[in-house]
Formats: structure tokens, C-alpha cells, sequence
């Protein structure tokens, strides 16, 4: 049978249920959120007048938790208008409906029976072939299914989503003996292109894979700390990002995920193991009364840490009390910070024989041989347990990709020495010649698996741009960017500065790949890797030029990136950028004059030059503006002023969106734009764009003239400002950037409605740039933006 998802239905409207409905809705899928009637009546109900069979009162669960996502840190939605997507119901009324669903997920009480009551309604209600799945994160799958008909059973499988549904990758699937192949397929493929996720397959055991493996490290943690006498932010300082995890280390998470939350998820291994396993997951008494106190994290105000005022605070697990933070400085932190390379600082820091060594020893072993025991009983190989906890825990290598970075070898030999037991088949890898868990094959990425290397199975959406350049080589590069071979006659652009900060050298490499791209290929796509897009130009090199009073070297620069941005607008060959994460400054006046944008969902879009007294001067205010212009309905009048007064509003707020969503509400992306909810695929995405639109027979804009508001425009913009300043709004400083991009959005001293070409919009940008670089609180702002990474006001 052929299966797609036009409708869904989640029932349950918790945060988790509500989470997974508000993502289903942003990939635009249609879905109804259902949970049980009320039973009683609020006072203020009451006092409304409402009784108990009023469709508010039986919605209310549904659209209360409707109305949360609109306000909940972050954003489930990734625009508020997705809301409209999602029904409130509730599961007496509105039952019948899930016939009109594909899909529908279980996100209620973590109780046997109360599902298996669940599912033999659902049972009554569906349409053959939809798909059922269970979110549960400690229930068996498969008992789940007893009892059900045989349809139901070929077509339900466990879809256990990460909270928050709309940011965490990992998607585990657990199918159960019965459960159809093409469904295991269908979901794997849906969840990868459509939702966005990182699929792996699970066997039906307590926690699945990542929280199983993750919550006996969090455990082990735990116990040597205590065991070592550590403190909870000594333990926090050495197990976050010195050891490739997240910042929030292992108590700040503790704190976020909510104590009472880890405790549940502990106790569902602890109740179905046996032996040392079983001890482990038995959660330390001073957690236990913890969750007495009600201190479970972020949620309470209070847990494993307490903030009063500015200050932090620690709690000591002995004493019950919170004290100053503390942090672990040994000389193995910091010859791992001088270190190159992971495997380098990793070997740096576990091997080291003092404070912090010992306790990632005995942190790290026991988790790396755990895993490699579950080999078989939680996943059929390392690769999903690797991928699962980089996913699902943010971590940014798996245990096995860690245990090749400290070197097998010897960490057997010192597991063995230290009591610690190793897996029969690891030994067996060692026996065999063999020293790691993954090797390269002619640049194909292969396993360890039952005595023998396999490939990996990668999706051919998948592009390496590290692995592409080891294969092909580059085009060219220079410091700063290097052009690529993307295969299909398309070639990519990307940036390699630190922080892919915006300079000559980038220039100079869009001006050459530009040419290259219109003599030998179909088209050009601009995009990378990195931690993010781009967030800007290179703001030490334009400070340092200031204060040397160099502004002849600021305007030829300032002049060469306006030209090489007019070069992407018209290249004869279509230029597709690809952002993600951070896009701020110039990086995203990079992709305002592109032939089409690729966005990943998750980009944070803007122009924030304000924040460092400075306006856009790549072409940033023309290309913004020219975009609501072309927003406008054609062949309709429309308001001259309102366009200007909104790009003025966008730009002197710094605006930045916070999905690729609400960027196209802000014009940043325009109906042809399209959004990659895979950033995995972010690249191939756009490699396809730029091919679509060579073949569709791609020829570049048409130089057009841009209509102005001109001085009267300029009136009404700087009587806004200086409304602000006059409320408290708004310092002397913020009133004279105001003033300088008002000017370059109006256009100048032109009659209102004047057209006007580009290059004097330019040229007007870049006048107002260079003067307000000249500003002593300018430079002020843009100093400690580089010192504190925060904007000043002054």
C-alpha cells in the first residue's frame, strides 16, 4: 500500500502532544489535537455561566495547550500563523474524525492500560491502512498492540519524537513483529525529507536507545561525583563542550529536562532490568528528596542550580545548601584546550592523571563499554546507538565515534586494568588486526559489523561538503572561501573565514566563481557547513581600519562588496543561497540579490547592523526594500510610505527572524524561496534549485528602476525617530543612525515617487555606512560587540 500524510491526529495535548502537532504544522500538515473532557467545572467557568456539555469546556484542555504554544521559550511554531492548522477536539466528540487522518499518535499518560483503552477506540474509528504510532518513551510497543485487529497491527509502530518536537533531530521508530516493512520505510522516509528528523531504528527495550544509554551516563555521572568528592558545577565545567556536549553539561540539563521527568525515565529501566545494571539506575537519595522539595529544574525556579539576582548558585549535595559556583581547572583542561583535533584533546583529558581525567575515566569507560553491550539488544548496529545520541543528546560525536578518538586499544587495556568489563566482540575487533570501530574506504565511511566493514547507508540527500573536497579537490580557494564541484554541473561556494565573517577574500572569490560559474557551469549555489551561515562582515578589520583613519581602504572594500553583490543579482547563471542558523548582517545581504533562496527551517535572518551603530552597506537597504516593493499585488496602487516605513521599522529594530518562516513574513524570502526542514539536505535542496532553474531556461532580472519616497518620506520617517526619542526610546546616537538610513531609504532630496536607479541607492548606502563608521560611539558599539558579544547603548 502507498502511504502519504495529508491530515494527522495527536491525541494527547500536553506539552509533548502539543509540540509534536505544532511541528506537524509547520511542515503544513492539517492536524486535529484531542484529549479527554473535563469532569468538573472551574469556578470561573461557573461564574461564566458554562456547564459541562458547552464545547469550551470540553475543548478546554486542547485549546488551552493550543494557546501555550503561541507563548512557550522557545517558539513551537515556527510562525504563529501555523496555529491555524491545528483543531481542538476532544476524544468523546471528535473520535470519529481520526477516520480522515493518515496518521494518528498516541502522546497520553504513560500507563499500559489506559492506552490499550485508547487503541481499541482508535481501532474502532480508523481507516484501514493509516498509520498509528505511540510516543511512548518506557512502555513496550508491542504489548501496546495486544488485542488489536490485524490492520491495525501491520500498520502501528512506536514514533518516539524529542522534546522540543520542532529543534531536537532524533526521530526513534520502533517497529514491532508485526508491524508492515513498507510502513517501517514509508515513516523513515517521511520523518528524514518531510519532518525533518534523524531516523534510527530501535528495538522495543526499556528507554529505546538514547535515553537508555544517556540516563545511565547521566547516573554514572552522578555517583562519581559524589564518590569523588566533585561539586555540580565542577562536574558541569569539564562534561559540556570540553568533551564535545552541549553547554548545558549534565546538571544544567538535569535542570531543563525536569528532575521528576529523568526520574520517570530512570525508574522505567530500573523496574526492568536486574543485577549491576539494576543498581545503577537506582536514582542517589539526595535526587529522591530533591523531588520531594519540589526542586526539579527550571520549571520550579529551583534544582541542581538557583539563580539570585546575577549570581548562580550550586547546590552541594550534602549539605542541602546552595553555594558559589564551581569550576575544575587541571593542567589536563588546559593542555585539551591547546590541543588539535578531538581525538588529541580527548586523549589529553581521559588519560590525564588528575582531578579531571579521573573523573571522564570513570565517567566515559563505563558508558563507552554499556553501549557496546547493548550492541544487538537496543539497535542491530553502532551506527544508529552513534547517531541516536548525537541527535537525541546533542552530543557531538557517539560512543563509538568516541571510543576510535581515544584509540581502542589502549582503552581496553586500561578498562581491563581498571575492572571495567569489556564486550566479548570488542575484544574479538582487537583479536582480529582491527583498531577502530569506523574507517574510511576510498572515501566511503564503513562500520564494524559481525567481523567484517560495512558502508553506511547515506542518504543521497545527504551532501559532505568535507568529504566532497577530500574526493574532488576544490575549483579554487583562498582564505577565506573555497569554490566546489557539487557534480551535475553546479559548483558551491563556500565561505572557511573564522566565523565565516565577510572580507576581501570572500569577495574576491564571489567575483571569480560568478565568472567560472557562467563559463562552465548551469549554476551556483552559496552555502556551507559551519556553525552558522554568516554573521556578517568582518567587523575587526572595519574597527581597526576606523581608528587608523583608513577610510579610503573602508570604501573600496564597502564599494567592492556592493559590486560583487550586484554580480550575484545579474549573473547570467542562476545563484541559489543555502542559509541556516545565524544569517545576520551581510550574510544575509549575501542572499537578498540571489536568483532563489534554499533556507533551512531553523535560519535566524536579518539585517542588525544597527546594533553596532553602522547601517547595511551592501546593498542590504535597497535589496530589502525592492523585496516589499515586489511583495506588493501588481497591476494595484499601493502606499509608497507604508512600504518605506516598514523596511525603516525592520531595519532600525535590527529584526531577526526566528525561523525561515516568519523571514518570508518579513520579506526576507519571497513566494519562490523554498525551506529545507532537513538541514542534512539543505545543500542537495538548493544544488536541485539551481538546476531547476538553469533547465527552466533561467535569464537574470531585468534592470528596472526603483520608485522613491524622496524628501517628503523622509519627513515622515524622522518624525517617527524622533517621536521614539522623545518617548525614552531611543539615546542622541540611535536618533543620528536613524537619520542616515531614513535618508538612504527615501531615497535622498528627490520629489516623492522619483525612480531611481540602483547604483544611486548604492552609492547613498555607502555614503551613510562610511560617515557613521567615523562616529566615536559607532566604533564604541562595534567595540563591544567584539569584546562582549553583546550590543552597547549609548
Amino acid at each position: 500500500m502507498k502511504h502519504s500524510i495529508k491530515k494527522a491526529a495527536v491525541i494527547g495535548s500536553g506539552v509533548m502532544g502539543s509540540g509534536i502537532a505544532a511541528h506537524l504544522a509547520n511542515v503544513g500538515i492539517p492536524t486535529i489535537l484531542l484529549d479527554i473532557v473535563p469532569n468538573k467545572l472551574t469556578s470561573d467557568e461557573e461564574q461564566k455561566g458554562l456547564t459541562l456539555s458547552d464545547k469550551a469546556v470540553r475543548n478546554k484542555y486542547t485549546s488551552t495547550a493550543l494557546q501555550k504554544l503561541l507563548k512557550q521559550k522557545p517558539a513551537p511554531l515556527t510562525t504563529k500563523s501555523n496555529l491555524q492548522l491545528i483543531e481542538a477536539g476532544n476524544l468523546e466528540d471528535d473520535i470519529a474524525k481520526i477516520a480522515e487522518c493518515d496518521w494518528v499518535i498516541e502522546v497520553i499518560v504513560e500507563n499500559l492500560e489506559i492506552k490499550k483503552q485508547l487503541f481499541e477506540k482508535v481501532d474502532a474509528h480508523r481507516k484501514q491502512g493509516s498509520i498509528i504510532s505511540s510516543n511512548t518513551s518506557g512502555i513496550s510497543i508491542e504489548a501496546m498492540a495486544e488485542g488489536r485487529s490485524d490492520d491495525f497491527r501491520k500498520n502501528f509502530l512506536g514514533t518516539h519524537f524529542f522534546n522540543p518536537p520542532r529543534y531536537l533531530k532524533l526521530l526513534e521508530v520502533i517497529p514491532t513483529k508485526d508491524t508492515d516493512s513498507e510502513v517501517v520505510s514509508f515513516i523513515k522516509t517521511f520523518g528524514e525529507d518531510v519532518l525533518g528528523k534523524g531516523i534510527v531504528l530501535a528495538k522495543d527495550t526499556p528507554n529505546f536507545i538514547a535515553n537508555r544509554i544517556g540516563t545511565y551516563g547521566l547516573l554514572v555521572t552522578v555517583k562519581q561525583m559524589l564518590e569523588g568528592g566533585y561539586s555540580v558545577g565542577e562536574v558541569d565545567s569539564v562534561t559540556g563542550p570540553a568533551i564535545g556536549r552541549p553547554k548545558s553539561a549534565t546538571f544544567r540539563t538535569l535542570d531543563v529536562v525536569g528532575l521528576d521527568t529523568f526520574i520517570h525515565v530512570a525508574n522505567n529501566v530500573f523496574d526492568k532490568v536486574e543485577g549491576a545494571e539494576k543498581e545503577v539506575f537506582q536514582v542517589p537519595d539526595f535526587m529522591r528528596r530533591m523531588q520531594a522539595n519540589g526542586w526539579l529544574g527550571s520549571k520550579s525556579g529551583q534544582g541542581f542550580y538557583l539563580k539570585q539576582g546575577k549570581e548562580i548558585l550550586e547546590l552541594n549535595a550534602e549539605t542541602f545548601e546552595y553555594e558559589q559556583r564551581k569550576k575544575l581547572k587541571t593542567p589536563a583542561l588546559e593542555m585539551s584546550k591547546q590541543a588539535k583535533g578531538y581525538s588529541n584533546k580527548m586523549k589529553a583529558l581521559v588519560y590525564a592523571d588528575d582531578r579531571a581525567g579521573n573523573l571522564l575515566w570513570s565517567i566515559l569507560a563505563p558508558v563507552l563499554s554499556y553501549s557496546a553491550e547493548l550492541l544487538g539488544e537496543i539497535a542491530d548496529d553502532i551506527v544508529a546507538i552513534d547517531q541516536a545520541m548525537k541527535w537525541g543528546f546533542g552530543w557531538d560525536h557517539g560512543p563509538f565515534e568516541t571510543w576510535d578518538a581515544i584509540g581502542v586499544e589502549e582503552s581496553v587495556m586500561k578498562m581491563k586494568e581498571d575492572g571495567i568489563p569489556v564486550p566479548k566482540w570488542v575484544d574479538e575487533l582487537l583479536a582480529n588486526g582491527h583498531r577502530t570501530f569506523y574507517k574510511k574506504d576510498n572515501g566511503t565511511t564503513c562500520y564494524y559489523d559481525n567481523g567484517t566493514y560495512k558502508a553506511m547507508d547515506v542518504n543521497k540527500k545527504v551532501i559532505h561538503l568535507k568529504t566532497l573536497k577530500e574526493t574532488k579537490g576544490v575549483i579554487k580557494k583562498n582564505s577565506g572561501a573555497s569554490l566546489i564541484d557539487l557534480g551535475d554541473d553546479v559548483a558551491l561556494l563556500e565561505f572557511t573565514s573564522p566565523n565565516n565573517a565577510i572580507g576581501l577574500d570572500i569577495i574576491q572569490m564571489v567575483n571569480y566563481a560568478i565568472d567560472e560559474v557562467d563559463k562552465n557551469y548551469k549554476g551556483l549555489v552559496i552555502g556551507n557547513q559551519g556553525k552558522n551561515f554568516c554573521v556578517g562582515a568582518n567587523l575587526a578589520m572595519i574597527l581597526m581600519e576606523a581608528q587608523d583613519d583608513n577610510y579610503f581602504e573602508i570604501d573600496m572594500v564597502v564599494k567592492h562588496f556592493q559590486q560583487a553583490m550586484m554580480k550575484i543579482k545579474y549573473s547570467p547563471k542562476p545563484v541559489v543561497a543555502a542559509p541556516f542558523g545565524m544569517t545576520l548582517g551581510g550574510g544575509t545581504e549575501i542572499c537578498l540579490p540571489t536568483s532563489q533562496l534554499q533556507a533551512s527551517s531553523e535560519t535566524y535572518m536579518g539585517l542588525v547592523e544597527v546594533g553596532v551603530g553602522l547601517i547595511p552597506g551592501g546593498g542590504g537597504n535597497k535589496e530589502l526594500y525592492i523585496k516589499h516593493l515586489n511583495s506588493m499585488p501588481e497591476g494595484l496602487d499601493y502606499d509608497l510610505q507604508k512600504v518605506a516605513n516598514k523596511v525603516f521599522e525592520q531595519i532600525a529594530t535590527a529584526k531577526v527572524s526566528t525561523s525561515a518562516a516568519e523571514a518570508r513574513d518579513l520579506h526576507l524570502l519571497n513566494n519562490k524561496d523554498q525551506i529545507s526542514f532537513n538541514g542534512d539536505h539543505l545543500i542537495h535542496d538548493a544544488k536541485q534549485a539551481a538546476l531547476h532553474l538553469f533547465e527552466a531556461g533561467y535569464t537574470p532580472p531585468v534592470r528596472r528602476k526603483v520608485p522613491v519616497t524622496g524628501e517628503t518620506g523622509y519627513a515622515t520617517l524622522m518624525l517617527g525617530a524622533h517621536n521614539m526619542q522623545y518617548s525614552g526610546f531611543i539615546s542622541e546616537h540611535d536618533l543620528k543612525i536613524a537619520k542616515k538610513l531614513a535618508y538612504v531609504i527615501a531615497g535622498g532630496n528627490v520629489p516623492y515617487g522619483t525612480e531611481v536607479d540602483e547604483q544611486y541607492l548604492l552609492d547613498l548606502e555607502r555614503e551613510a555606512f562610511l560617515s557613521l563608521v567615523g562616529e566615536a560611539k559607532s566604533q564604541q558599539r562595534m567595540q563591544h560587540m567584539l569584546v562582549k558579544g553583546k550590543p552597547l547603548r549609548n
